[in-house]
């Protein structure tokens, strides 16, 4: 299992978009990949949980991933995330 934690930068957090992202990138991986912030821990292929996380500018998320394509999945998270969901 690799994780790694981000702080979120793009200005409204994590609302509808950035959630169907996280959830459309989950997907393409096999591994088992979950998101955590302060208060709530979510499964990243299910949109209804990752949306509920409410995580905001500036909030940590953990992103744990634990599989066989666990590295190339943290990967494009990393850049995902990094890029601020390609928003700003």
């Amino acid at each position: 299992m690799i994780e790694k934690t981000f702080t979120l930068k793009n200005k409204l957090g994590i609302h509808a978009r950035p959630a169907a992202e996280l959830v459309k990138l989950a997907g393409k991986y096999k591994s088992k990949i979950t998101l955590v912030t302060e208060k709530k821990t979510a499964d990243a292929k299910s949109l209804l949980l990752v949306m509920s996380l409410g995580a905001k500018m500036d909030d940590a998320l953990t992103v744990k991933i634990e599989g066989e394509d666990e590295a190339e999945a943290m990967t494009a998270f990393d850049t995902l995330i990094t890029n601020k969901f390609y928003e700003d």
